[in-house]
């Protein structure tokens, strides 16, 4: 990744955007078979082919999306749908919060497009990019545009599909996210007092699990472990 100035413009271009495209371009094969699982789940539990290609063209997400399925019935609890939403994709506050200093630079019309594309791997990458020195958020939109258009390809087929195509998870995909992200925390741990906040939110996120609601053990693990990192950094 080059380093640039900080003293630079934040800028949004095509060369960063292609940029964006090719690094994450072999993370976002391993969202095929998590796409096409989801087309299948989607397609067993009786939702329409249409509305389940729809619903990963425009949400993206498939933490939630798989959440949404549990909720998938002849009568649907909006209300209860539309919590599980809000809590599992809460993270996004707390990602959306450590991009603000370069996201919030760009025009209303490309910060849109750019965030709506936001998603865990491209997070990892971009903010250890920008806090670098990187200046062209095309790095976000492109890594967010393949990361996504791969997911959309896997839940198009595995809707299209149905349960021809087996149980992809099977096979090991669904292990791929985990260490891609673990690898770049990993690397972020220059100094011993970060793991602080690593370990103590790891650690209040999977001990809250049976007691909490889906997702929201996620988000008491990063209050905890926000906490724990500001008050070792005092």
């Amino acid at each position: 990744m080059v380093s640039q100035s900080h003293s630079s413009p934040i800028t949004l271009t095509r060369h960063g955007t292609r940029r964006g495209i090719l690094q994450l371009a072999p993370v976002a094969v391993f969202f095929i078979p998590f796409g096409l699982a989801f087309g299948v789940a989607a397609t067993t539990k009786g939702m329409p082919a249409l509305q389940s290609i729809t619903l990963s063209v425009l949400v993206f997400s498939g933490s939630v999306q798989f959440s949404a399925l549990d909720l998938w019935r002849e009568v649907i609890a909006y209300g209860s749908l539309a919590l599980v939403v809000m809590a599992v994709n809460a993270r996004h506050v707390v990602m959306g919060a450590a991009l603000s200093p370069w996201v919030n630079a760009l025009p209303l019309a490309q910060r849109l497009p750019t965030l709506a594309l936001l998603n865990d791997a491209n997070f990892a990458v971009c903010q250890g990019a920008f806090q670098a020195g990187e200046r062209d958020l095309g790095l976000l939109l492109g890594s967010g545009l393949v990361l996504w258009s791969g997911w959309v390809v896997g839940a198009v087929a595995g809707t299209l599909a149905g349960t021809s195509v087996g149980n992809p998870v099977a096979l090991g995909f669904d292990v791929v996210m985990l260490c891609f992200l673990a690898a770049m925390v990993t690397g972020q741990l220059t100094r011993r007092l970060r793991l602080v906040p690593v370990v103590v939110g790891a650690a209040v996120s999977v001990l809250a699990m049976p007691y909490l609601p889906l997702g929201w053990n996620v988000i008491a693990g990063a209050f905890v472990g926000a906490a724990a990192g500001s008050w070792v950094h005092a």
